[in-house]
């Protein structure tokens, strides 16, 4: 398997699909093979090692619904990491960003942070880009982050044309910009 790939960086759903599945079914064996040896050690399945085994998979279903999680995501396409790579250098920006909350999911293949500025965008046609913006807008908030403005675009062209502004623009860093990250990072898988 290759290195690690961080939050925010190209190929961070497709590299946790491949590591949660191994991780889940290493967990269930791990836990199999444990009620195995108890029955045969001891001939019955009544025996300290079926709570042991019972007890494992805990971890098991955990990892098991993380792995559902990023199968269901869908991270940034090839042809559009071509068309906004030109930027990866002149702006603070990520990729492979998936936002939950209770009502809606919100895949973000980009997402871009400039001063007060949130862009992002999604390849998803369904997504609901107006609920998404006001759901990162609550979380920001509840951390702390005021007067942030966020915009989900659809439109890979829109996109690159308000990140060519953006990079025109002189807005000045945020000085929570690094705490902004963060949050971000938390909310999302």
């Amino acid at each position: 398997m290759k290195k690690r790939v961080s939050k925010g960086s190209y190929g961070y759903i497709q590299y946790h699909k491949k590591f949660t599945a191994i991780r889940t079914i290493a967990y269930f064996a791990i836990s199999l093979m444990v009620y195995g040896i108890g029955i045969y050690s001891t001939g019955s399945s009544k025996n300290l090692l079926t709570i042991v085994a019972v007890l494992g998979c805990l971890p098991s279903c955990k990892s098991a619904i993380n792995m559902i999680m990023f199968f269901m995501a869908k991270g940034c396409s090839k042809e559009a990491r071509e068309k906004i790579s030109q930027y990866d250098d002149k702006l603070t920006g990520f990729y492979d960003m998936y936002f939950t909350s209770y009502q809606k999911n919100f895949p973000i293949s980009h997402m871009v942070l400039k001063g007060n500025v949130i862009c992002a965008y999604t390849e998803i046609e369904k997504c609901d880009c107006s609920a998404g913006e006001k759901h990162l807008e609550q979380m920001l908030l509840q951390d702390g982050y005021k007067n942030v403005t966020i915009k989900i675009f659809n439109n890979l062209e829109k996109y690159i044309d308000r990140l060519s502004q953006l990079e025109k623009s002189a807005a000045e860093e945020n000085k929570n910009r690094n705490g902004m990250i963060q949050t971000l990072y938390s909310i999302s898988l």
